[in-house]
């Protein structure tokens, strides 16, 4: 069901089965396949592929070229920059061990972009990762593993080299420094802060992940 207030393209191809909701958008070439559920005020644009059954949420944007294949659960407010492709086979064949072809119907290793994360351009996210909330992939990064919420991974295979803020810029530490990967653990203050938006964050180690934390930063004493 394509709702009425919802843009596709002519050139588009979009399954009679896939649903697409309010003001969303669908942009030239796209392939929209059986199942797909695209949600409200979303821009999918054009050259992408959204595969069968894969769920996309609310204000999200894909650019154009990205590939999201079945096995994709994409949540509210996800950015997915121009060619990357989100997989879902960890071990793929083209043939079975007993020589046959191998079934496209096999059931798929999902992969999860949580709220508000980012996936920059030409990202691969490889099949059973989940991306954490307001976590960014650099552009051209291979995702191998999960990324913790607000962390900030790129190179291939990828890993953390810093933290983000969920307005999306690099959080700091006590001296205005780029946060660590791994904050020191016996730093005098150990919150991360945004110089953008004043957000205040503190590292959790056991779950190699922040929480946000309410009042002012605290700064290293003159």
């Amino acid at each position: 069901m394509i709702d009425r207030s919802a843009t596709v393209h002519p050139d588009a191809d979009v399954d009679a089965s896939a649903t697409i909701g309010a003001r969303s958008t669908v942009g030239r070439r796209a392939d929209v396949r059986p199942g797909a559920v695209i949600g409200s005020h979303t821009d999918v644009g054009g050259d992408v592929l959204v595969d069968e059954g894969v769920t996309i949420g609310d204000g999200v944007q894909v650019e154009r070229g990205a590939l999201l294949y079945r096995g994709v659960t994409i949540a509210d407010a996800v950015f997915i920059g121009p060619g990357a492709i989100l997989t879902n086979d960890r071990y793929p064949r083209a043939v079975t061990s007993s020589g046959e072809l191998a079934s496209a119907a096999a059931p798929p290793t999902p992969v999860a972009l949580e709220e508000g994360c980012s996936v920059g351009a030409g990202a691969v996210i490889v099949a059973g990762v989940t991306v954490g909330r307001y976590a960014t992939v650099g552009a051209g990064a291979v995702v191998t593993r999960d990324v913790s919420s607000h962390a900030l991974v790129v190179g291939s295979p990828a890993h953390r080299i810093g933290w983000v803020c969920a307005c999306g810029a690099r959080l700091v530490d006590a001296d205005g420094h780029p946060a660590e990967a791994v904050p020191p653990p016996y730093a005098a203050h150990r919150e991360l802060s945004c110089s953008s938006c004043d957000r205040v964050y503190a590292y959790i180690p056991d779950a190699e992940t922040l929480e946000e934390r309410p009042g002012p930063r605290q700064r290293t004493p003159a």
